[in-house]
């Protein structure tokens, strides 16, 4: 392995909140690849968009708002093209910010670990870019497969790299840590578990008979999808549905959602579900969809069989089920800090003003009450200023 280069930053994730930090450290005349370094896992610009099923449209998803700077390069997602696939518009929009500020992002790049090094951080990364060795053997048909003398074929090398650096901002969001519940079971269900990072397109459970768990907007959004492509469609629910009487979310719901987020980072609990403290709006087209029975939502199965779900007690009864989609939200994806030992036992990371307060070298934009992509936006004016008080 090469000796470590050295720079003052390094941003990991250029999704939302890496890309707001990014924009604010350009502001401050850093400059990409000479004073901060950002490394991406994703394979192109858009952050955890790109990943997100090719049916969801910005209009029917949380809102997106704009990234610091946007309007410098005449770019707005209010006026972005809605019939288009989210995915597509946040990847065009993104990749096109970050040429126009000379980021330099490097991808596909996996952080295996951040540890100490003396006063320095050593992140350790390695580049998923598909090596020569790699597309040569999936030309041959070997890849995967057994050779005539039945020894594996060799596994292609990934090259591995590390930064040393100053300071770091975590800005990996959550896409990459999934969240599934157990429930009694689950390994004998003959069916299908799918996660919302794995769901694609709704074609893929036609005529399936589908139970979809999750309270919060994925889970809505794929019952509405899945209404007239399933053969039998079950929905249900960890808590009941807070619906509230009007289109958004009002600004009084959004702050007391933030609060409840910024209270939980600052003590170091885990953090708390957003969509459990504000509600759900009851937009026309949910509201359509509650008037003719679809978005009514049974209480939680006790258990799973091989192909149903079933509940217990005075519920009663059973759903047929091919598949389960797992609505059922993510958690922060920071396994990579784990050397550092950052998390409390509450569940999770003392965070405040974006920053660790175990390690002043660490900041977690995005974590948190950031999470949405006004809060990303906010952090990373906050966090940047920090950085740059203490170079």
């Amino acid at each position: 392995m090469q000796s470590p280069e050295r720079v003052k930053v390094v941003v990991i994730g250029a999704g939302q909140a890496g890309l707001s930090v990014a924009y604010y450290l350009r502001r401050f005349e850093l400059v990409a690849e000479q004073d901060f370094v950002m490394l991406d896992r994703a394979p192109g610009a858009g952050g955890a968009w790109q990943h997100r099923w090719s049916s969801l449209r910005l209009g029917t998803a949380h809102r997106v708002n704009d990234l610091p700077g946007m309007a410098e390069i005449g770019l707005s997602f209010d006026t972005a093209d809605r019939n288009l696939p989210a995915k597509e518009v946040v990847a065009d929009y993104y990749g096109r910010f970050e040429e126009h500020f000379d980021l330099r992002v490097r991808r596909p790049m996996n952080v295996r670990s951040v540890s100490n090094q003396g006063v320095d951080l050593l992140v350790s990364f390695e580049d998923l870019t598909p090596q020569p060795l790699e597309e040569e053997q999936k030309a041959r048909g070997l890849f995967g497969r057994r050779r005539k003398t039945f020894e594996a074929a060799p596994a292609p090398a990934v090259p591995r790299f590390e930064l040393q650096t100053q300071f770091l901002v975590n800005a990996t969001g959550t896409w990459g840590s999934p969240f599934v519940p157990y429930y009694p079971g689950m390994a004998d269900f003959h069916g299908r578990h799918v996660h919302t990072s794995d769901y694609t397109e709704a074609a893929d459970f036609r005529d399936k008979h589908v139970v979809v768990v999750g309270g919060g907007t994925s889970a809505i959004g794929f019952m509405l999808e899945l209404e007239e492509v399933a053969a039998g469609l079950t929905w249900v629910s960890r808590r009941p549905i807070d619906w509230l009487d009007r289109q958004e979310l009002d600004l009084e719901g959004a702050s007391a959602a933030v609060a409840r987020q910024d209270e939980a980072a600052r003590s170091g609990r885990a953090l708390p579900s957003v969509v459990s403290g504000t509600g759900v709006p009851r937009s026309r087209r949910i509201a359509a969809g509650i008037e003719r029975g679809l978005l009514v939502a049974r209480p939680m199965f006790d258990r799973i069989e091989a192909d149903r779900v079933v509940w217990d007690g005075d519920e009663g009864g059973m759903a047929r089920a091919d598949v389960i989609i797992w609505a059922t939200g993510f958690r922060p994806d920071l396994r990579h800090l784990s050397p550092l030992k950052l998390r409390e036992k509450t569940g999770g990371v003392t965070v405040g003003q974006g920053a660790a307060w175990n390690d002043p070298r660490i900041f977690l934009a995005g974590y948190g009450p950031q999470a949405s992509t006004i809060g990303a936006n906010r952090a990373g004016r906050m966090i940047a200023r920090q950085i740059m008080a203490m170079i």
